[in-house]
């Protein structure tokens, strides 16, 4: 038999081998070491470290490791060019924007063959997806630059950003970052990963080509103390973190009190949902995408597969035959599916992972076949016979490993894919449509994808919940991360507040019984768990009153029923409107009452104060069913849904001053957007919110939607900040309480709203709208694929 005759029998692949002469030849014409680029300039050479083929284990450069001195010269580079640069008329930046993915797409085959050569991800990959997709984020947000003033009205640009990008996808996360950054009219100091830095050099070469101002854009290389550097650095006005979770937590811990902006997309362990009435075959296809593409080196990889139990043998089979034709090899070979993992002690990660899984009574399965001799390769991997607290259903694995559990309603399926502290991505295959737009709303991720995986567009947005991070890339939402309001920087520090010296007073000299100020938790007035009671005091040092001492357990008590009563996110909007116009109408009847116990407390004629409340609790019930969404048409044959949704439990400290608008104004957008809240009224005059509950008793609020507990602010913050069942956090404080919430906020990565110290006043129209309902919403993108 002939041997095109076999090819015909087997089927098999023959060798289709990338040539990468001229990724070399570049490399060759730096003499293989490279400096930062940092104002425009390429340093000289420092201390370096070895940039190395994963394939192939030999050297391909010597990076410099970057120090605290390159870190700040390149930020002072950064700050000099940004006063030109956020100068420019959108239009004109907008172009440079376009230059540089021009730039990307004709030098696309050398960005493909340098990016294989330096990740080690199959070339069909980073020529495929990794590099148009980069160039198609620059085409993007140069019409975002272009469009900017009156699409954002208001809004400017941080100044420096700070960017640290990950190895997985090293010129696309640079795309990710300082496409956004430039449109907006920042200037940029990035940081690439360590393992894969030259295509991050090369863009700075392409930089060059096209003329950017210098110092626009600055590229410092280095290991995890560069990145350090400039998260630590006061120069940087915000931070843009991809990474790992923990490294994530350090980012948040880090920049707490400091005012910086931050956005993080960090890990997952996304599940990918295969129902009894999905097209199985192409579920298998999709899987491979899903957890083999870039060898499962992906934030988002569908890396645990849920399946329908009466579907579960059958498809199961047909993975592991699927698996079985997967090939793992040279990933410059064009026929290879799997390629090398980024280094060696990510292989070793992923192996003692496994044995932990595997002690822990898991049975892992991989096809047949012998991997290459040299390079950090890994055959993919099946796992079954686990139960969700198997350390291979917990943890982000972040290699060609996927893990298989079965459920049997849908029901069952989304609290498996729920029950994880990830919330980036999932999956679901289905030919019920009805059945698949169902369970999409059901998930707590930022991305679902429907009958497809791994879809990515510049306009539609990227982002997790929970500790997947917070903050967007890409869309409308990934731009608006890089724009602040430009009142902001004119706040003044709160004036402090000069405390009330107390005087004695006999409560019956008051001419009536006495009135006993509970908290309001689950729809019921409770007595605090303490069994102590704190005083208020009117302007004159007077006692008025006195309320409960909040503690831990109250404060406990309070998120349960937060989290009971989570379905507020889920009623219609209509209908939570409603209710908020009923509180309003409540709360207008008992005006001047209202008024008189704002005067008792602080003195000044409260009429003004409860007028504004009552206009804000109507305003955002105009709010609650007209801040929704949008529909994105990227360039595949999809729709994809940005479906606006509540952030869960929302804790809320208010401010001191205005007792009733400073908590109103606060709970108002909260819980039109279906937050549940739990929270702490002014610690100096709490009195208009133990009134406030009898309004909520009478206007047909669910139970557990809106829970008051009064006592120390700092205390109540700092046990709210930890907690794990808050979502979101607002405070109203010192800058010093606000750098503490910030940091207590580290553990679930809540995304958090403080005043740090700055006089925020709540009465100012600019709160009536989408300054507060952005922070009390987060934005879930569904992919919906349409025609034959």
């Amino acid at each position: 038999m002939n041997k095109i005759a076999q090819i015909f029998d087997s089927l098999d692949y023959g060798p289709a081998p990338e040539a990468p002469d001229q990724a070399i030849a570049w490399l060759d014409s730096k003499a293989r070491k490279f400096g930062h680029f940092i104002d425009g300039q390429w340093t000289r050479p420092g201390k370096t470290f070895a940039a190395d083929n994963p394939a192939t284990g030999a050297s391909l450069a010597e990076i410099t490791d970057g120090t605290a001195e390159d870190v700040d010269a390149a930020v002072k580079a950064a700050r000099a060019a940004f006063k030109g640069w956020s100068a420019l008329s959108g239009y004109e930046r907008g172009k440079y924007l376009y230059a540089i993915a021009r730039m990307i797409q004709k030098h696309a085959r050398l960005f493909a063959v340098l990016e294989t050569m330096d990740n080690g991800k199959p070339i069909r990959e980073s020529r495929d997806a990794d590099i148009p997709l980069a160039a198609r984020h620059f085409y993007h947000h140069a019409g975002w630059a272009t469009h900017l003033a009156s699409e954002f009205p208001g809004m400017v640009p941080y100044g420096v950003c700070g960017q640290i990008i990950p190895w997985n996808f090293p010129l696309l996360m640079l795309a990710w970052k300082i496409a956004p950054a430039l449109a907006a009219g920042n200037t940029v100091v990035l940081k690439p990963a360590e393992f894969t830095s030259l295509t991050a050099l090369l863009f700075a070469e392409i930089c060059e080509r096209v003329g950017l101002p210098k110092g626009v854009v600055n590229i410092v290389t280095g290991e995890g103390d560069t990145g350090a550097a400039i998260v630590n650095h006061p120069g940087i006005d915000k931070i843009a973190f991809t990474g790992s979770t923990e490294v994530g937590k350090i980012i948040r811990d880090a920049t707490a009190g400091s005012g910086k902006g931050l956005s993080l997309e960090l890990g997952g362990k996304s599940p990918y949902i295969v129902f009894e009435d999905a097209d199985l075959d192409s579920a298998v296809e999709g899987l491979v995408e899903a957890i083999w593409f870039n060898q499962g080196q992906v934030c988002c990889a569908g890396s645990r597969l849920l399946v329908q139990e009466s579907i579960e043998e059958r498809f199961i089979a047909k993975v592991k035959k699927r698996m079985a034709n997967l090939r793992v090899g040279d990933p410059l070979d064009k026929s290879v599916d799997i390629g090398a993992l980024v280094a060696p002690v990510q292989v070793e990660r992923i192996r003692d992972l496994m044995k932990r899984g595997v002690a822990e009574g898991a049975v892992v399965y991989e096809p047949d076949g012998a991997l290459p001799v040299k390079g950090c390769f890994l055959k993919p991997a099946l796992v079954t016979n686990v139960s969700p607290a198997n350390t291979l259903v917990e943890e982000e694995i972040f290699g060609p490993v996927l893990v298989a559990m079965s459920f049997r309603t849908p029901e069952e399926a989304v609290a498996l894919a729920n029950n994880t502290r990830y919330g980036l991505a999932a999956t679901i295959w289905s030919e019920n449509i009805n059945l698949a737009l169902d369970i999409a709303p059901k998930i707590k991720a930022g991305v679902v994808w429907i009958n497809g995986t791994n879809n990515f567009d510049a306009a539609v947005g990227f982002g997790g919940y929970k500790e997947s991070g917070f903050g967007r890339e890409g869309g409308r939402e990934g731009m608006a991360s890089y724009l602040k309001p430009v009142w902001e920087k004119d706040l003044k520090p709160t004036p402090a507040a000069k405390p009330a010296s107390a005087r004695a007073a006999n409560p019956l000299d008051a001419g009536h019984l006495d009135q006993t100020a509970k908290m309001y938790i689950g729809g019921k007035q409770a007595r605090p768990d303490s069994a102590y009671n704190r005083p208020v005091l009117g302007p004159s040092g007077a006692l008025i009153g006195e309320v409960g001492e909040g503690n831990r357990k109250d404060i406990r008590n309070a998120v349960e029923a937060a989290r009971a009563a989570l379905a507020w996110g889920t009623t219609a909007a209509h209908s939570r409107a409603q209710i908020l116009y009923f509180l309003a109408e409540n709360l207008d009847y008992r005006r001047d009452e209202f008024a008189a116990r704002i005067k008792s407390q602080t003195g000044e004629d409260g009429g003004k104060e409860v007028d504004l409340a009552v206009e804000r609790l109507f305003g955002f019930a105009g709010w609650a069913d007209k801040y929704d969404g949008a529909i994105h048409n990227p360039p595949q044959r999809m729709v994809a849904a940005a479906m606006v949704e509540p952030l869960g439990v929302l804790g809320i400290v208010a401010p001191v001053a205005k007792p009733l608008l400073g908590s109103v104004a606060l709970i108002a957008p909260a819980i039109a957007m279906g937050n549940t809240v739990v929270l702490v009224p002014s610690e100096r005059s709490p009195l208009s919110m133990t009134d406030f509950y009898q309004v909520l008793e009478t206007s047909d609020m669910p139970s557990g939607v809106v829970n008051i507990v009064t006592g120390d602010s700092l205390t109540l913050a700092k046990t709210m900040a930890e907690h794990d069942g808050v979502d979101g956090m607002w405070f109203m404080g010192s800058a010093e309480a606000s750098a503490m919430v910030e940091k207590a906020s580290t553990g679930n990565l809540k995304q958090t709203w403080t005043t740090r110290g700055l006089a925020y006043d709540l009465a100012d129209p600019r709160f009536a709208g989408d300054y507060l309902l952005g922070r009390a919403t987060q934005v879930k993108n569904v992919w919906i694929p349409y025609g034959a």
